[in-house]
């Protein structure tokens, strides 16, 4: 074998044609060195040593030779290429775009940010405690049902606790981690996104993105929630945008209201997209619940607040005259080109 090793490492060095016939003969599974390397077992123990850093050596040879044959051809192809041809166009230089949600979401923020909110931001795996109970969820509530939220783990402590571990189905579990951190004065916005357990459908999805605001404070009250809304109804969709308030109910605010703003398509004549009313939905708000600022450590007779939450992509609908919720996550670069001219 020791004259086998010997021939090879000649043969190797003076092997100058093609670097993929160098590599099948002597490299591959079934080259000349994978041959040798299997005769290797049957030596002899006392010999097998010698033979192998031999081989390793021939080996190592072998793979420099090939990577220099490579580079050997990739240099002969660059000058048989030439220089390049500077009267050819130019290929032409692509920049990307923020994604329509990032706009509506960007833009969103920075109304806030002028009104003094800060923003905040929390874990989309979330306990029962904070995106349900300290929340005034009852617990019959449909909510906490399979078909409405997406579980993770289903458990309950030595007390006998709810200590469920699910995707949070609003983002105003942010609220009580904030609440529970850091007392009022709080005037803060959460964006993020959010998951329910729905059908997905041009109107709705198993995940979406929320923003939700909360204000909490000495003296507090729906008129401030009002103005509040109404200045970013005007700011969002135009100087001409009205708002109303509607009586409604959810655990956490007492009294809640949705939101409405005059149709942008028919101006608040009646059309097919607010279904003749004049009147679109974007939101859902009300005062904090006492109960809910119990539960954060908050005395309820000495601060109150409002809170609200919309859907960005029901925003980014209504602003951009879009149909299909599910555009939002196809990734079609049909779809999205068309905004690139949006960025400022």
């Amino acid at each position: 074998m020791e004259e086998r090793i010997a021939q090879l490492l000649e043969e190797i060095k003076q092997f100058t044609d093609d670097a993929e016939q160098f590599r099948l003969k002597y490299l591959s599974r079934k080259g000349i060195l994978s041959g040798l390397f299997e005769e290797l077992k049957r030596i002899p123990a006392e010999r097998k040593k010698e033979m192998g850093r031999q081989l390793n050596i021939l080996k190592r040879t072998a793979e420099q030779h090939w990577e220099m044959l490579k580079n050997a051809r990739a240099g002969t192809h660059s000058e048989a290429e030439g220089a390049p041809d500077l009267t050819l166009p130019p290929v032409r230089h692509t920049t990307g775009n923020l994604h329509p949600l990032t706009l509506t979401r960007l833009r969103i923020i920075e109304i806030f940010e002028r009104l003094g909110f800060s923003v905040a931001d929390g874990p989309e795996i979330e306990d029962d405690w904070h995106n349900f109970t300290a929340l005034n969820f009852p617990v019959n509530h449909p909510a906490r049902e399979m078909q409405d939220t997406f579980f993770i783990e289903k458990k309950q402590d030595e007390q006998g606790n709810n200590r469920d571990i699910l995707l949070r189905t609003h983002t105003s579990n942010v609220q009580i981690r904030l609440l529970e951190e850091k007392k009022p004065p709080v005037r803060v916005i959460m964006p993020g996104r959010v998951y329910r357990n729905e059908a997905i459908s041009a109107r709705a999805h198993c995940f979406f993105h929320q923003v939700e605001g909360l204000y909490v404070d000495y003296n507090v009250g729906f008129a401030d929630l009002k103005q509040t809304l109404y200045h970013f109804a005007r700011e969002m969709f135009g100087p001409d945008t009205q708002i109303r308030l509607r009586p409604s109910f959810f655990p956490f605010t007492e009294p809640s209201a949705e939101i409405d703003i005059s149709c942008l398509i028919c101006k608040g004549k009646g059309c097919s997209v607010c279904k003749h009313t004049g009147w679109v939905e974007i939101a859902g708000s009300g005062m904090v619940h006492p109960n809910v600022l119990r539960n954060c450590g908050v005395d309820p007779e000495v601060f109150t607040g409002f809170a609200f939450g919309m859907g960005i992509e029901r925003v980014t609908m209504l602003k951009y005259r879009i149909g299909d919720l599910r555009l939002f996550s196809e990734n079609d670069v049909r779809f999205l080109r068309q905004f690139h001219t949006v960025i400022q």
